[in-house]
């Protein structure tokens, strides 16, 4: 069993240093784009679902067991980062595989008042979910629907309610707004309008 563990371990590794990274994710580092640095969870590298799977948030692999990873800020500190599965999840071949991977957002907290939105994707694979890399939508935003794009079947749509700028975090998201996202060598990627 140790040695299965093991095996896996190293293969998660390598598979993360292989990945590609999503150059156009405004809030990446240079220093946090490529492997991840830490991995909190399981450390299996294909998850039995969604909820269970590994992804990218900023430079560091987050591991969902049943929907949620937890990590104390600080070591013997009682405030933690929680990551979990927020939902709003479409069904969609994203690969263009013949198989129904999902897209879907996951909700971060810090210890503060911030509830970051992020959307990921889970590529179905012959073994298991694979997890992408995380694209932040925003703090406290109001999710309303994840749907394939009617334009192209690969693609998908994240439409939510944001604040209007200037206006304060304590304020309603009112401005409706919709995004659209694909796998691009491996990568989840914005699709920009030009």
């Amino acid at each position: 069993m140790k040695v299965i563990r093991m095996l896996v371990v190293l293969a998660t590794i390598v598979l993360a240093a292989c990945a590609p990274t999503n150059p156009r994710q405004e809030t990446a580092t240079e220093e946090s784009k490529g492997a991840p640095t830490e991995v909190i969870g399981s450390t299996t590298a294909l998850g039995k679902d969604s909820k269970n799977a590994t992804y990218l948030i900023e430079g560091k692999g987050i591991t969902l067991v049943n929907g949620l990873a937890e990590k104390a800020l600080a070591p013997g500190s009682a405030s933690k980062q929680v990551t979990r599965y927020f939902g709003n999840e479409a069904k969609i071949d994203l690969n263009s595989d013949g198989v129904m991977d999902s897209a879907l957002l996951l909700v971060q907290e810090n210890g503060g008042s911030g509830s970051f939105f992020y959307v990921v994707a889970a590529l179905k694979t012959a073994n298991g979910y694979s997890g992408t890399n995380a694209i932040l939508l925003g703090d406290r935003i109001a999710p309303q629907s994840t749907s394939v794009d009617p334009k192209n079947s690969t693609q998908f749509v994240v439409s939510y309610g944001e604040r209007q700028k200037g206006q304060p975090m304590s304020s309603q998201p009112t401005q409706m707004v919709s995004k659209t996202f694909k796998i691009k060598d491996g990568s989840l990627v914005e699709i920009v309008a030009p």
